[in-house]
């Protein structure tokens, strides 16, 4: 046996394949109570959406054994071409782009199959992100670094705004998290936390509280470090440009969002309630979720699935299938192999000796904890409707191939961790 196949059998992260392989079978049979049909019932029948999502799980695990099977500097090297393959094709898909549900988010393939490029854009930025990091001199720090790194995670997304897809773009902005992991102040961060606060209290409160509120805020500060000259000056700038943001607020959400941007907003925020127009497939959900209290109503025996009150339950609104039918006890399972998967990701990156891999890894882990996140928040109603999917359980050949490429891009770096010293 030579150390190719050594490295493939005794080096990869089985555990994490197991996690994936759960997620992706009990994905599997939710699709199957999400959509079932009598006349169907075969779990395999092509012509149902169970039965397509079985031949994408197991074109997946193919996909997943050739990666497995690379060299891993093969990965890195090409790394570029994967970046602006996937960027020629979202440039395709606003010219040529077959339209589902307001998005021109996917290129028709023929034979009912439709490819959906912002899916695969993600593990190409990842993989160039990581490449750029890793390399020699570069340092997130440093503000050429920074806005390059910056402008690696903004080319895809503007293109994917455009379709326009608001769920994929927002994923890309959890890469934030790498460049924080890689060196990005915490300050960063934090401001990006406080304007967020800023944004949702100034459209829930009276503005003039809310400056009340940072005037005694900075005052107390100020009284607490008066004799801090840097921190003070800092201080005011910064509750200065927290007031004028307040004010900007109103103007940027009426003027800046389209409408039906802002009515899915103003629904979670409470400001309006439209149970039978914009706030029907939350307020259904959030039925079917809470109709399965601890244990569930069994498997096929969800009346709110079983009748098709949810609209898009195979795809963005799954969960509630879990609710619904396997009850809290089996949503708790979901989310515990969610936060075993990410804790494992993470564990794995940490353990890289190249850069290249541990920034990859934590690349893989935000944008499967944005995804999973976002999906299950939009599900109960504390995220507007965006359209994003599950994490190997939602129904698409293109959502699992491309979290299939990116987790298992990673277990192919992580088995050859102990030779791939240089990215």
């Amino acid at each position: 046996m030579n150390n190719q196949q050594r490295s493939f059998f005794f080096n990869v992260d089985w555990v994490t394949v197991f996690i994936y392989l759960a997620l992706c079978v009990i994905g599997w049979f939710n699709i199957r109570a999400a959509v079932y049909d009598e006349s169907h019932s075969s779990l395999i029948d092509m012509s149902t959406e169970y039965g397509k999502q079985f031949i994408y799980i197991v074109s997946a695990l193919v996909i997943g054994t050739v990666i497995l099977l690379l060299e891993s500097r093969f990965l890195s090297a090409l790394a570029p071409a994967f970046y602006i393959v996937t960027v020629i094709l979202l440039f395709i898909v606003l010219i040529a782009g077959h339209n589902v549900g307001g998005n021109q988010a996917w290129i028709d393939m023929g034979g009912g199959f439709r490819l959906q490029p912002s899916e695969f854009a993600k593990f190409a930025t990842c993989l160039l992100l990581a490449r750029y990091l890793s390399a020699t001199n570069v340092k997130v720090t440093d503000p050429k670094s920074f806005l390059i790194a910056g402008g690696i995670i903004l080319l895809p997304m503007m293109l994917i705004k455009l379709q326009p897809d608001d769920g994929s773009t927002l994923v890309f902005c959890s890469l934030i998290f790498v460049l924080y992991r890689e060196g990005l102040s915490v300050y960063f961060l934090i401001v990006i936390g406080l304007l967020a606060t800023l944004f949702v209290s100034a459209l829930l409160i009276n503005v003039w509280y809310i400056i009340i509120a940072i005037i005694a805020a900075a005052v107390l500060l100020l009284l607490m470090f008066s004799r801090n000259r840097k921190f003070a000056t800092g201080l005011i700038i910064a509750a200065i440009l927290s007031i004028g943001f307040v004010f900007c607020v109103k103007p940027l959400y009426y003027h800046g969002l389209k409408p039906h941007q802002r009515v899915r907003i103003d629904e979670v925020l409470g400001l309006s309630k439209d149970l039978r127009g914009v706030g029907y497939n939350q307020n259904q959900s959030k039925i079917a979720i809470g109709s399965g209290r601890i244990w569930g109503k069994g498997y096929l025996q969800g009346t709110q699935t079983k009748y098709s009150f949810v609209p898009a339950q195979s795809t963005d609104f799954i969960f509630c299938t879990v609710g619904e039918e396997w009850g809290f006890a089996g949503s708790v399972v979901v989310l515990g192999l969610y936060l075993f998967l990410l804790l494992r990701i993470i564990m794995i990156a940490e353990r890289q000796r190249a850069p290249f891999s541990r920034i990859y890894g934590y690349g893989v882990a935000s944008i499967i904890f944005c995804h999973v996140v976002i999906n299950i928040a939009m599900a109960i109603g504390y995220m507007p409707v965006i359209g994003i999917p599950l994490p190997f359980i939602s129904y698409g050949g293109s959502s699992l191939w491309s979290f299939t490429i990116l987790l298992f891009i990673l277990l192919k770096l992580d088995s050859n961790r102990m030779g791939m010293i240089y990215a």
